[in-house]
């Protein structure tokens, strides 16, 4: 797979950086899914939809107590504009959503597995 990467080098070091092994986990999960019951297109479009996934799941573990309110403000404005992220890279899977589950899914999957 090396010579023929499906995503850029940056995000798969953007993945094993920023994510923690739990959210990693669910990263692929939701990959994986995507691939093969919606059908979506192995490219960068999946992993941002992917990523943007992830971070939601992320704010939702993220409670602010009762007299935080600009923690609140910024939980809430990060949550809507990762929605709209997920949003639009859902939007645009869906138009190049496959008549089959991508046949490079594993190969996605396995690239962004390998700890290099």
């Amino acid at each position: 797979m090396r010579g023929s990467l499906l995503i850029r080098t940056e995000l798969k070091e953007q993945f094993l950086s920023e994510l923690t092994p739990s959210e990693k986990m669910f990263f692929l999960r939701k990959a994986r899914e995507a691939i093969i019951l919606h059908r979506y297109p192995v490219c960068e479009d999946l992993f941002h939809y992917c990523y943007f996934l992830t971070i939601r799941e992320r704010f939702r573990g993220i409670g602010p107590g009762r007299d935080e309110g600009h923690l609140r403000f910024l939980l809430v404005e990060g949550v809507k504009e990762t929605e709209e992220a997920i949003k639009l890279y859902r939007e645009r899977l869906e138009r190049n959503r496959l008549p089959i589950p991508d046949s490079r899914g594993e190969r996605f999957i396995e690239f962004l597995s390998e700890q290099e």
